[in-house]
């Protein structure tokens, strides 16, 4: 594997504080009520040590269920979320206070994303971002979705693994598509983490990025399959509905 320009710490020196940790303990109680998970995969994600997360992107409330996931695997989650979140009274001071990070859309910095991205993963961080960008829209093929450059770049800039974890289920708590909220108690929903994946590549051209991009959205798609098989002896059951 390249391992680029910085290499990444062995181990993270930003260990949640009191308050993030007594945010992950409600979100993880929260997600105990509202839904009946299914972990896979927990030993893929590294206990220390910097790891870029990539995951498919199903509904507006996957990364709440990624983030428990992540608790679960002992780990603090960093998203990539949009920039006018963090414009929102309380919430966007609270995504701060929890170490988020903002993304600007077509904005003059909205490179400058990657750059805080990387010093994160420097720093031995985990670092969750949706290579799809967005929640898919109606017309899209939700299993054959482009994915973006940013992992790839982030990859060849850091030399961090790189670890696909998919969910299911999270649409059927918001539908990504009409914005319809369906709340319901234990809710089916799972999450599969892959291993890291073996990618390499000679240099840092925009073929081998938009390669290892399709590398990486070939394993979510496995993944995403996966987990919505998993799903299935539950919808059967009619305990939840597409």
């Amino acid at each position: 594997m390249c391992l680029g320009d910085g290499l990444v710490n062995s181990r993270s020196d930003r260990a949640p504080d009191f308050w993030q940790r007594m945010s992950m303990a409600a979100l993880q109680g929260v997600l105990r009520l509202a839904t009946r998970r299914r972990y896979a995969g927990l030993e893929h994600i590294p206990r220390d040590g910097a790891v870029i997360i990539v995951a498919n992107h199903v509904s507006k409330v996957d990364s709440l269920v990624i983030a428990g996931f992540m608790g679960a695997a002992g780990r603090w989650p960093r998203f990539l979320a949009k920039a006018p979140l963090f414009d929102v009274p309380l919430l966007g001071r609270f995504l701060l206070r929890m170490r988020q990070i903002p993304v600007n859309r077509g904005g003059a910095d909205a490179g400058r994303v990657l750059v805080v991205a990387a010093e994160a993963l420097r720093a031995g961080d985990v670092v969750v971002i949706y290579p799809e960008g967005g929640t898919p829209k109606p017309w899209e093929d939700k299993m054959r979705r482009k994915g973006k450059t940013g992992a790839a770049r982030l990859l060849l800039s850091t030399g961090a693994p790189i670890v696909p974890v998919a969910s299911w289920g999270p649409q059927n708590i918001l539908d990504p598509e009409t914005g319809r909220l369906r709340l319901r108690l234990r809710t089916p929903v799972t999450v599969v983490a892959g291993p890291p994946l073996p990618i390499s590549y000679e240099d840092g051209s925009g073929a081998d990025l938009h390669a290892v991009t399709e590398e990486i959205m070939r394993a979510l798609r496995r993944l995403a399959s996966e987990a919505e098989d998993s799903c299935e002896p539950a919808m059967r059951h009619g305990l939840m509905r597409r």
